[in-house]
């Protein structure tokens, strides 16, 4: 079998290199559909794809190394990271086709796509030392005509092999939407505190909570001039109920009635909106922030409330951002400013990472 597997395969480093390729793709398609700048579906499926090609790969790869690697004899300083290498990029692949094929296996908060992505991160440094080692580069035996249609070959069989994952998907009932998530009630017991959805934190963002007597919102300008508010000064002005999605980069979404204020009448009755203005910041008491056009933040929501239940500490009391459109991680909770920008905000990406460590 192996050395038919071995007859069958483009030139040995015609394979490594697809697979750097195909890796890297793996890596720039599930980041971007994280973000959200582009079509989100068109994302997921190009990111599909290129994981089952990259499977083949890595047959082709494993029948050429398996006798060194079960010989411990040969053996060098490199090969523990290869080995290592090899099961991450393995286990991040399963957990991605278990996850396509409508299951999950609940880690603690986390989904198996959470363990999905957390393995395609943690492939990236792993396969950098990898590459140190073992980088060589192709010449012209490994560019040739046949190499290049055994690979697409295997993009071909890729593509194939998605559609059908998804059709199985579908035929064992799993509901996945354009971005990979999946319904609340499929993954958790949803009856938590204070809404039907999960209490997540992005990071280490998790504060302690917040006494609505002594929480004050700040509304600003772009001249830093600006009012607070109090909590039931805000009450006061609620005026809007919302369904919208939130979608969690996790791998859940659910849908919510929301209640709160439009930012944009918020903006308009405190004085502060100005045709200069072409951001709006949403900031956090732990730091975190997120930017959004001022068009889209008008129609956005201060949700002090959802399904007619005030809004509990863990999904974001006293007040969250309600950014229908947007992934979950965008939904700012415990927001305590609310600031207009003529540009956006470029470290809001940093912060991220770093919100919420003291």
């Amino acid at each position: 079998m192996r050395a038919r597997l071995r007859r069958l395969a483009p030139p040995p480093r015609a394979v490594d290199w697809a697979i750097l390729a195909v890796v890297l793709s793996a890596v720039a398609t599930g980041l971007l559909a994280w973000t959200g700048w582009l079509p989100t579906a068109l994302l997921v499926d190009l990111h599909g794809i290129v994981g089952v090609s990259l499977a083949g790969l890595l047959v082709f790869k494993f029948a050429r190394v398996t006798q060194r690697v079960t010989d411990r004899g040969a053996w060098d300083r490199a090969t523990p990271i290869s080995v290592l290498l090899g099961v991450v990029a393995v286990a991040a692949l399963a957990s991605g086709v278990f996850w396509g094929l409508g299951g999950n296996v609940s880690l603690g908060p986390w989904t198996t796509l959470a363990a999905h992505v957390g393995l395609g991160l943690l492939t990236i440094p792993i396969l950098l030392i990898h590459l140190r080692a073992r980088l060589r580069f192709p010449d012209g035996t490994d560019a040739s005509r046949r190499s290049a249609l055994r690979i697409g070959g295997l993009l071909v069989a890729g593509t194939l092999a998605w559609r059908a994952s998804e059709a199985v998907a579908s035929l064992r009932g799993a509901t996945i939407a354009d971005t990979g998530s999946k319904p609340t009630g499929e993954l958790y017991d949803t009856e938590t505190e204070g809404g039907s959805f999960p209490v997540t934190s992005w990071v280490a963002d998790d504060p302690e909570p917040i006494d609505r007597r002594e929480w004050t919102l700040t509304v600003a300008g772009l001249e830093g001039s600006g009012t607070e508010m109090g909590y039931d000064d805000l009450l006061r002005v609620v005026d809007a109920e919302r369904r919208a999605t939130l979608d969690c980069t996790s791998g859940w979404y659910t849908i919510q009635d929301w209640q709160g204020v439009r930012v944009g009448n918020l903006l308009a009755a405190d004085g502060i909106d100005d045709a200069e203005a072409r951001w709006v910041r949403f900031v956090s008491v732990t730091g975190y922030r997120w930017s959004l056009p001022i068009d889209e933040a008008r129609e956005a929501l201060l949700a002090t409330g959802t399904g007619g239940s005030r809004l509990a500490h863990g999904h974001g009391a006293p007040v969250r951002l309600v950014a229908p459109g947007r992934r979950g991680f965008q939904w700012v909770k415990w927001v305590e400013r609310v600031e207009l920008r003529r540009d956006p905000d470029p470290a809001q990406w940093l912060v991220t990472l770093v919100s919420g460590f003291d």
